[in-house]
C-alpha cells in the first residue's frame, strides 16, 4: 500500500526517475498510475522544495492531452505521483516495435501534444523533457503527455552544478538547451519537431555516437526536412529553427499542423499494445474490487507488449469535415425497424401496450430500493476495507546476506537488492526501506548492499580535453558522466570547465562534467551603414566584446567614404562575432593622390599622355590661334592633387 489507500497489483518498469506500477484506489474503486522516485531523490532536500511545488501546480492542470495527477505524498519509500491509468502504451514502444507513423497519424499526435503544451505553457509551464517515452495513449488512441514538472524539479534542485546545464533527454534538447540558455515553452515545440520526424522516419535528426556530438550539430543547423514528411514538412521547418525568436510556439504549431491535415488523408489506426493481463484483487471470496483488466499502464515509457490492440485514435476536426453525420460509437445510430433487446421489432414511433406500462410502473420500486441497498453496502465497504487489511512486523534485516534474502524473504514481504558503492562491510545489508520494528502491510523491503569501498581521488581534470578528461577517469575506475555545455570566455572550446564531485570517491562513482563551447557569440552591429568614425565603431564593437583592444584596423584609399570613416567590417553587419575573438575594420585614408609632372614646352597630345599616365586629366586649353606648346599649367607641376583631378594648360 501506498498512501494507506493505493494498492499496488504490479510494476510496469523502471524509468529515469521513479518505479513504475500498476496501483487500485481503494478508496475511489479506480484504476490508477502510482510512480515511487528513486530513493536517491527522496534524500535530496532541495529536490523535494522543488518536487513539491511542482506537484501541486502540475496536479491543478485539467487538460484531454496531459496525463492527470490526481495525488502525490511522500512515504518512507520516497516521493510518489498518483497519476491517470493509461492503457495504450507510448510513442516510444510504437517505434521500439518497428512501426512507423504515416504523416497523417504524426499530424495527429502531433496536433493532441500542442494542443497540451499550449495550455501548459500558458500557465507557465514548460515541460522540458518532450520524448517518444512521454507521450502516452489510453485504450481509446487518445495522447497525453507525462512528466510535467518532474524536468523541472530535476533542473532547479538536484542539477545546481554546473549552473546551465542541459537537463532531460539529450537527443531531443533544443539549442539553446544545448547552449546553457534560459528556455521557455519553444523548446518544448522543437523537441516535439524532433519527435514527430523521428516517429515517421524512424530517425532522430543530428543523432550522433556521443553526447557532445548530438549538441554540436544542432547549434547552428535547423531540424532538416526529410522528403517522407510530406505536407508535415512546413510544419517542421517552423517549429525547428535554431533561433527561438524565430520558431512558432505551441498555437503556431498547432496552425501548422492545421495546414497540413488539410492537405493529407485521413489517419488511420494506431496499433496500440497494451501490458499483461493483472490479475483480479480479491476483498473475499465472493467479492472482487475490479474485474480483470487486459490493457495496461506505460509510464515514463516503460510498457511489456503482450498483445496488439488497435486503437482507432480520434481524427481532429478538420480529418471530419466530410463525415460530420457520422454517429460516434458511444451513440450508436438505430435504423427504423431494427430489433429491440428483447428481440421483438418495434415500428419506429410505435408506443408500448398499456400493460408493459403497468409492468414497469409496478416493477419500478423495487428497483429503486435496490439500488439505495447496494449504495448503501458500496459505502460501508468503502470504509471499512483500508482497517480490514493486515500489517506485519518489519524484521530487522541489517547484517544479513542478500543472496539468501533473495532465496528466502521474510514472510509477508518481498525484497530488493540495490548495490552501492561506499565505505563499511562488504556484500551484507547496510540499510533497509522500511524500519525494523515498524508494522507495515506486505509489500517491497529495499535493502542497500555495499558491493565495494575502495576510494579514489578524483583526478584534476583543469585544462584537459573532454577526451582526455573521459580516459584519466577512467583509468582510475571512475564513471564519467553525461557532459554538459557551458560558455566560457576564458576557456578553450572542448576542455573542461568544471567536475562534481571533485572529492576522493567509490571505484564506478560517476563524474559529471561540464565542457566549454567557447565565448558566446554575438551579433556585429551596423558600423558601415552610413559609414561610422573609426573611434565610435571601436566604441560600439567594444560594449559587445570581451575587449575592445581586439578591433584590429586595415587602411585602404576610397573615393566614396571620407577619411577615417569604415568602409567595411569582418565579421559584417548582422553576422556572428565570437565575443573573444577579432574583428577588422577597414579604414578609409581618402581618394589616392599623384605628384602633378610638368608638361611645359609640351605640345597639348603629349601634355595629355603625360598627365593621362599619371592618373590625372587635361580640364581645359588656353591660347591665341595657332599657339601649339604649353608655355604654363595649373595646378603646377610638383603639387599634390587627388587621383584623377584635371590640369589646365596654357598656350603660346
Amino acid at each position: 500500500m501506498v498512501g494507506g489507500r493505493y494498492r499496488l497489483l504490479a510494476p510496469v518498469g523502471t524509468g529515469a526517475s521513479a518505479d513504475v506500477y500498476v496501483a487500485d484506489d481503494v478508496t475511489l474503486r479506480r484504476r490508477v498510475a502510482v510512480k515511487v522516485l528513486h530513493d536517491a531523490l527522496a534524500v535530496d532536500e532541495g529536490f523535494l522544495h522543488r518536487f513539491r511545488a511542482e506537484a501541486r501546480a502540475v496536479a491543478s492542470l485539467r487538460h484531454a492531452n496531459i496525463m492527470a495527477v490526481f495525488d502525490w505524498g511522500e512515504e518512507v519509500d520516497g516521493p510518489f505521483l498518483v497519476l491517470e491509468y493509461l492503457g495504450g502504451g507510448s510513442v516510444r514502444d510504437l517505434l521500439d516495435r518497428g512501426y512507423r507513423l504515416t504523416p497523417s497519424q504524426a499530424v495527429l499526435v502531433g496536433i493532441e501534444a500542442a494542443r497540451g503544451l499550449d495550455y501548459a505553457h500558458r500557465r507557465g509551464l514548460v515541460h522540458r523533457d518532450i520524448k517518444p517515452a512521454n507521450l502516452l495513449f489510453d485504450d481509446e488512441g487518445r495522447l497525453a503527455i507525462a512528466d510535467f514538472g518532474i524536468a523541472r524539479a530535476l533542473a532547479e534542485a538536484t542539477w545546481t552544478e554546473p549552473a546551465g546545464a542541459v537537463v532531460g533527454t539529450v537527443r531531443y534538447a533544443s539549442p539553446e538547451q544545448a547552449r546553457g540558455n534560459s528556455i521557455d515553452g519553444r523548446a518544448d515545440v522543437y523537441a516535439l519537431a524532433l519527435v514527430l520526424t523521428e516517429a515517421v522516419t524512424g530517425r532522430v535528426p543530428f543523432a550522433a555516437d556521443t553526447t557532445i556530438a548530438t549538441l554540436m550539430a544542432r547549434l547552428d543547423r535547423p531540424i532538416p526536412v526529410a522528403p517522407e514528411l510530406g505536407a508535415l514538412g512546413a510544419a517542421i521547418e517552423a517549429a525547428g529553427t535554431v533561433d527561438p525568436t524565430d520558431r512558432v510556439d505551441a498555437p503556431g504549431l498547432l496552425r501548422a499542423l492545421d495546414v497540413a491535415a488539410r492537405q493529407l488523408p485521413r489517419p488511420g489506426p494506431l496499433p496500440l499494445a497494451p501490458v499483461a493481463q493483472l490479475p483480479v484483487v480479491e476483498v473475499t471470496d465472493a467479492t472482487t474490487v475490479f474485474a480483470p483488466v487486459s490493457s495496461g499502464v506505460a509510464v515514463d515509457g516503460v510498457g511489456a507488449a503482450s498483445a496488439a490492440v488497435v486503437a482507432s485514435a480520434p481524427a481532429p476536426a478538420v480529418f471530419d469535415q466530410l463525415d460530420d453525420t457520422v454517429p460516434t460509437a458511444s451513440t450508436p445510430a438505430t435504423p427504423s425497424g431494427a430489433a429491440t433487446p428483447s428481440g421483438a421489432a418495434t415500428p419506429s414511433g410505435a408506443a408500448p401496450t398499456e400493460v408493459a406500462k403497468r409492468r414497469h410502473r409496478r416493477r419500478w420500486p423495487w428497483f429503486s430500493a435496490l439500488v439505495i441497498v447496494v449504495a448503501v453496502a458500496v459505502a460501508g465497504w468503502i470504509l471499512v476495507v483500508p482497517f480490514l487489511e493486515p500489517t506485519y512486523l518489519v524484521p530487522n534485516l541489517v547484517g544479513e546476506s542478500p543472496a539468501a534474502l533473495t532465496a528466502h524473504p521474510p514472510p509477508h514481504f518481498k525484497v530488493f537488492v540495490r548495490e552501492i558503492h561506499r565505505t563499511g562491510p562488504l556484500h551484507v545489508v547496510l540499510d533497509q526501506s522500511l524500519a525494523a520494528g515498524t508494522h507495515h502491510h506486505s509489500g517491497t523491503i529495499t535493502v542497500e548492499v555495499a558491493i565495494s569501498n575502495t576510494l579514489i581521488p578524483v583526478p584534476n581534470l583543469t585544462g584537459q580535453t573532454l577526451t582526455a578528461a573521459q580516459h584519466l577517469l577512467e583509468g582510475v575506475d571512475l564513471v564519467p558522466g553525461t557532459p554538459l555545455l557551458a560558455y566560457s570566455d576564458t576557456i578553450p572550446s572542448g576542455t573542461i570547465i568544471s567536475w562534481t564531485p571533485v572529492t576522493t570517491q567509490a571505484e564506478k562513482s560517476t563524474v559529471d562534467l561540464l565542457v566549454s563551447e567557447g565565448a558566446e557569440f554575438v551579433t556585429m552591429p551596423d558600423v558601415v551603414t552610413p559609414p561610422e568614425p573609426v573611434a565610435q565603431a571601436i566604441a560600439q564593437l567594444g560594449a559587445v566584446l570581451i575587449d575592445s583592444a581586439n578591433v584590429r584596423q586595415t587602411q585602404d584609399f576610397s573615393t566614396t567614404v571620407p577619411q577615417g570613416d569604415v568602409i567595411s567590417s569582418n565579421p559584417p553587419a548582422g553576422g556572428q562575432a565570437d565575443r573573444a575573438g577579432t574583428v577588422t575594420l577597414d579604414v578609409s585614408k581618402g581618394p589616392p593622390t599623384v605628384v602633378v609632372p610638368s608638361v611645359e614646352g609640351d605640345t597639348v597630345t603629349e601634355a595629355e599622355n603625360v598627365l593621362q599616365g599619371a592618373g590625372l586629366s587635361v580640364g581645359g586649353v588656353y591660347g591665341p590661334i595657332g599657339a601649339r606648346r604649353v608655355f604654363d599649367q595649373q595646378p603646377e607641376a610638383g603639387q599634390t592633387v587627388n587621383q584623377g583631378s584635371a590640369v589646365y594648360l596654357y598656350l603660346f
